[in-house]
């Protein structure tokens, strides 16, 4: 499973989810690891127990969209030691490592000349060249264009698949999507109101906070780590302590020990005190004031990604 210039091996289903190590896969995912797997089908076989146990028991790291590059260490039997190329991490600085399923992956034709296409709504249908359903891909899924028409034409783990074009934005790069303001962070992120939080979670089928908080920059433009505890050492310090400086859009982070400890969790400001986030294993992304709760004795930092709050009309 050499790779070449040529060639990049990718995610080949919709969600495939990066494990700690082969043998934490249990039983109850067997759903979530084949190579027909179904997210879906996987989150609604797991009890609030299961949910539970997959931060407990440090079972996942994050999650790979369809299409998205990955470098392959080895390969064991039948499982990838992979490298996220797309997610900076400081566990590695080629980007998030972990395993995945061998038959979640798929060598293609390296492919940029026209550019990618991001998917901008919740989730996007994939067309076969025939008009068959091919996939039904998550929010921020990014291929690679072949053609751009009445509908755009993309290079797929499938082959050539067709999607309409007001799914998607066409951007240069992975890393390059159109800038957005503080604003425009708060208003996509409350479009994913009462979506179940996933521990590892990178799709519209779940996030975790900092996933949430990843995912919601790269669609605006900016690219930072996957994690919370790398989150925090980037962008523009802002005071915690002068509310009046802060901005919406505004990412806040909080820790043990009433903020002195180690941080466990990231949310964005949605301004007058508000703030927009994926809590934990049984709730759903919620806004909520930040007054008279934990956070608030917790909040530690605050980090601005965006010089921008809002968009003069």
């Amino acid at each position: 499973m050499l790779q070449t210039e040529s060639t990049a091996w990718v995610c080949s289903v919709p969600v495939a989810t990066v494990w700690t190590a082969p043998e934490k896969a249990r039983p109850v995912d067997a759903k979530g690891i084949g190579a027909h797997s179904n997210i879906n089908n996987w989150l609604q076989s797991m009890s609030p127990e299961d949910n539970q146990d997959l931060v407990n028991s440090n079972r996942i790291q994050t999650q790979l969209l369809y299409g998205e590059p990955v470098l392959i260490e080895e390969v064991v039997d039948g499982w990838a030691k992979i490298i996220a190329l797309w997610q900076p991490c400081q566990k590695d600085e080629r980007g998030y490592p972990g395993w995945v399923p061998v038959d979640q992956l798929k060598e293609v034709a390296n492919l940029a000349e026209l550019g990618f296409a991001r998917v901008t709504q919740n989730k996007a249908q994939l067309w076969t060249e025939d008009f068959k359903p091919l996939k039904v891909v998550s929010f921020n899924t990014t291929l690679p264009v072949k053609e751009i028409g009445e509908f755009i034409r993309l290079q797929t783990p499938d082959g050539d698949a067709l999607v309409m074009t007001e799914a998607v934005e066409i951007v240069d790069a992975y890393n390059q999507n159109l800038k957005g303001s503080g604003v425009d962070i708060a208003k996509l992120g409350a479009k994913f109101l009462d979506l179940p939080y996933l521990w590892a979670g990178m799709s519209s089928y779940g996030f975790d906070c900092s996933g949430f908080t990843y995912n919601l920059m790269k669609a605006n433009g900016v690219i930072i780590s996957r994690d919370a505890v790398d989150q925090v050492s980037e962008g523009s310090e802002i005071d915690p302590q002068n509310v009046e400086a802060w901005h919406i859009g505004d990412v806040l982070f909080f820790a043990h020990e009433e903020g002195k400890g180690k941080i466990h969790h990231v949310g964005v400001y949605y301004g007058n005190g508000l703030m927009l986030h994926a809590p934990k294993p049984g709730k759903s992304v919620e806004i909520i004031e930040l007054a008279g709760t934990k956070h608030e004795v917790e909040l530690c930092a605050i980090r601005r990604f965006t010089e921008i709050e809002d968009h003069e009309d």
